[in-house]
């Protein structure tokens, strides 16, 4: 099951950096009204949340492991792993952005801006992501 489930964490990691890397970017290029600033910002984010979201995929996956079927499979459990995750992104996001822009108030203004977005993003791409058997050597049982 653990090579499976790395193949699994991997792959979520790859999709879910594409779709917060454009985020990222729009919303960078957006506050500042430049779309440079917003590439930049996006492709340094790219390399850190990768890193960062694979070890938060892996220590959520260690929590819950067969202590609790239900909480494992359920919603509660993707909204709180979307929070854990916001507050890791968001602290990552604005400290690259202030680095960039060298302003701390842009910083704080793109990360805050991405609150939302991504809450809503990682949620869907969780849901997604749990109705798919990639990566599981067996299926959990839906409840």
């Amino acid at each position: 099951m653990a090579d499976q489930s790395y193949k699994r964490h991997l792959a979520k990691t790859i999709t879910w950096r594409v779709v917060g890397t454009l985020d990222t970017i729009l919303l960078s290029w957006m506050i500042t009204g430049d779309a440079v600033v917003g590439l930049q910002i996006g492709l340094v984010e790219t390399i850190t949340k990768l890193v960062l979201y694979f070890l938060h995929e892996r220590a959520w996956f260690k929590i819950n492991l067969d202590k609790n079927a239900r909480i494992l499979a359920s919603r509660k459990r993707h909204l709180a792993k979307t929070f854990t995750w916001r507050f890791v992104g968001t602290l990552d996001t604005v400290i690259i952005a202030w680095i960039i822009t060298g302003n701390p108030m842009s910083g704080l203004k793109i990360g805050f801006a991405e609150v939302i977005t991504k809450m809503v993003l990682y949620y869907i791409h969780e849901r997604v992501w749990y109705r798919m058997d990639f990566g599981l050597a067996q299926r959990r049982k839906k409840k």
